[in-house]
């Protein structure tokens, strides 16, 4: 299976339209319309139905495997480049929303100090984004959060080889207004809140799904979306009685108007992690001082 074919038939199943997706991969409707019929004639089955222009079900089947294939193909792409021995003009760090942060700006700056000739940039994305940003060799670095039992691991989108270590983890706290009746528990469980009205917000705050997941249950459903990823506005909808959300405990702080009340079940903590393949140099510096940088963190939390 041709993987130039299997990125274009991507393209055409995610935008819905053969001419955006021509567009976006700098071919003609027309070339588009041909590799999709080439890889239809390759598999022996219809892939996509034209009017609208959406999977038939081999096509779906074929969409879930093709998107790992592709990143996986990335990732080894990108790391063959970082071990070619090219050397390396930018030190780009991706971190998601939630990740623990401290250290990470003053450590870009000085590695920055040190190598002049390279440029530095940090991006906030989504979870799932810093993982493949960091396996295309987008991103250098990452700093990815998560929810997780003490002993385990992050659950990360598979991409491959990657190496992790752990940042930082900490403790987690239900956010609700201050004027909820549990506002003045001593803490909460998870499996008791199943009922309540949460806000999903999967980037700003623990995505619902995996309380669900946590919690063995298939409740936690949203009375509000929030699909942005700034903390503060997050806050102000916990804090007007849009609904619950699951936070680390270093976020909900000097809130009068919030209460922040420990979770007591299940074990979970709030985990940070460095994710990163194959290091060039500028990367490599900034990963050395994030590991020695004793970096203060809030009560409850620990750092590797």
């Amino acid at each position: 299976m041709d993987p130039h074919l299997l990125r274009t038939f991507v393209a055409v199943a995610r935008s819905a339209s053969f001419s955006t997706a021509a567009r976006e991969l700098g071919y003609t409707q027309s070339a588009v319309s041909q590799q999709i019929a080439a890889l239809e004639a390759d598999l022996g089955v219809p892939l996509l139905r034209r009017r609208p222009v959406t999977p038939t079900d081999a096509g779906q089947r074929l969409l879930e495997h093709a998107t790992p294939i592709l990143l996986r193909l990335d990732a080894a792409r990108a790391d063959i480049r970082r071990v070619s021995g090219a050397p390396p003009a930018h030190l780009r760090a991706g971190a998601s929303p939630l990740a623990d942060t401290g250290g990470l700006t003053e450590a870009l700056v000085a590695v920055r100090r040190a190598m002049p000739r390279v440029s530095a940039g940090l991006s906030v994305l989504g979870r799932d984004a810093v993982v493949t940003g960091v396996a295309r060799g987008e991103l250098d670095v990452g700093l990815v959060d998560g929810v997780t039992a003490p002993s385990d691991p992050l659950r990360l989108v598979e991409v491959g080889t990657l190496s992790t270590a752990v940042v930082s983890t900490g403790p987690l706290v239900v956010a609700l207004p201050a004027s909820h009746p549990l506002a003045s528990r001593t803490a909460l469980r998870l499996g008791d809140l199943a009922d309540a009205g949460w806000i999903d917000a999967p980037d700003a705050a623990i995505p619902l799904g995996q309380l669900r997941a946590v919690a063995r249950g298939d409740g936690f459903r949203a009375g509000f979306r929030y699909d942005g990823a700034e903390r503060s506005v997050l806050l102000a909808l916990v804090a007007a009685g849009a609904g619950l959300a699951l936070l680390p405990g270093s976020v909900v702080r000097d809130r009068p108007d919030l209460a922040a009340v420990p979770l007591a079940a299940p074990a979970l903590t709030h985990r940070t992690e460095l994710v990163h393949g194959s290091l060039t140099e500028p990367a490599a510096a900034l990963t050395a001082l994030l590991s020695t940088a004793g970096r203060r963190t809030g009560p409850g939390t620990t750092t590797a």
